[in-house]
Formats: structure tokens, sequence, C-alpha cells
């Protein structure tokens, strides 16, 4: 079983997960029961002669025991409680993943952008959805299905450039969800969990300012 990692910073409110050392089959089920968004699992680490290897057998995965097992991922996702449990109880190391573009979009930029936009974002008091940091150094903001479609023209009205390393995972992407691991190098944490106060995502219109001002000072 693996260890849920400690939350970042946050609320102190209802949060997924509960408690440590909660397993991935309740964790999932937990996101689609209660929070209402489609999960499907992933691959998952084996151990090959002591060495973790991803259950797709490439022993050069780029994200290891952390990427869709099949090609029809996307029909095979489920806000089903009880469809994750059965999918999970066949396979209970399986990475949770998230696919975006239906209950939300994910904004993912460098880490140290994203909590530089996460310091700026308090102090203007702006209310965030759940925000996650993967193991790869991104932070990933939850938003508002429809936000591929809106950031280019944004960034241009606020002036900035395409040049940005600021990416929207939008219809056709997905989110590897906490407390899933990428191979040896951690395991994706919540920067801001989710919680009953930020059940309702924010529009990508208001971070895209204080996300893009990071993104050019990290540059």
């Amino acid at each position: 079983m693996f260890i849920v990692e400690e939350t970042i910073a946050g609320a102190d409110a209802v949060q997924i997960p509960k408690q440590r050392g909660e397993s991935l089959l309740d964790t999932a089920v937990r996101y689609a029961e209660e929070r209402h968004w489609d999960v499907f699992p992933g691959t998952w680490l084996e151990s090959v002669e002591g060495v973790q290897r991803c259950s797709c057998g490439d022993a050069a995965c780029p994200a290891p025991g952390a990427h869709p097992a099949r090609p029809d991922w996307a029909a095979q996702a489920t806000g089903s409680a009880t469809v994750a449990r059965r999918m999970w109880q066949k396979q209970p190391d399986a990475s949770i993943l998230l696919p975006t573009g239906r209950t939300f979009d994910a904004v993912s930029v460098p880490e140290t952008a994203g909590f530089l936009a996460l310091a700026r974002m308090e102090r203007m008091e702006l209310t965030l959805g759940p925000v996650t940091v993967t193991p790869d150094r991104r932070t990933e903001f939850f938003v508002l299905p429809g936000a591929s479609a809106k950031v280019p023209d944004l960034l241009r009205r606020l002036g900035w450039s395409s040049s940005l390393d600021l990416v929207v995972l939008g219809e056709g992407a997905y989110v590897a969800a906490p407390p899933t691991r990428v191979g040896c190098r951690g395991a994706v944490q919540w920067a801001c969990r989710p919680t009953a106060v930020n059940r309702w995502l924010p529009d990508v219109e208001e971070l895209v300012s204080p996300l893009a001002y990071a993104c050019g000072r990290d540059r």
C-alpha cells in the first residue's frame, strides 16, 4: 500500500485523502463519490530485481507507474464510485488518473512559478480550486472546463507572449492525482487539497494574470 504524502499547504477542512495510509482504491472511490470527478486506473509500479519499473514493461518509461494502461482510457474513465471500486479491486496498485476537459481543466506551470502565483493569489484573496504538485516539478491548478480555448486570447490581452511555460490540459488529456507515485521520483501531492470550500472551481480568467506574471518572473 502506498503512503499518502503530506499536503504541502491548504485550508483545514474536509480533505481527500482523509488519512495517511488510505489505499489507492479508497482514494479513487472518494474522488468519484465526493468530488464527482471521473477517474480511471493507470499503470503501476512493479519491483524488478529490486528496481521499481512501470507495469507497461518499458525500462525507459518517462512516467513510470503514472500513465494510462490502455489506449481507450478516455472511455474507461468513470464518475461512478461503484465502478471505480470494481476497477481498483482488479488492480489495487494502479495509479489514479483524472481526465481533464470534463469536470475541470488543469493549468500546468513550473513548480517555482506555481508557488509564486499561490502567494500572489493569497494576497489578492482569490478563491482557488485544488492544486497539485507533481514529482517532475510542475504545479497544476484545477479550473472550470473550457480553459484551453480561453487562455491564448487572455494572454494576448494581458500582453504576455505564448512562449510562457503555461500549459492548459483540457479535453483528451489527464492528470495524475495524489497519492500516485511516479517511479522513484516521489508522489503527486496537494498544494491546495480538495475541501468543501473549493468545491466550486474558479474560471481560468480569475487566475491567468497571477499565473502569467509568475511564469514571466520564473524565466
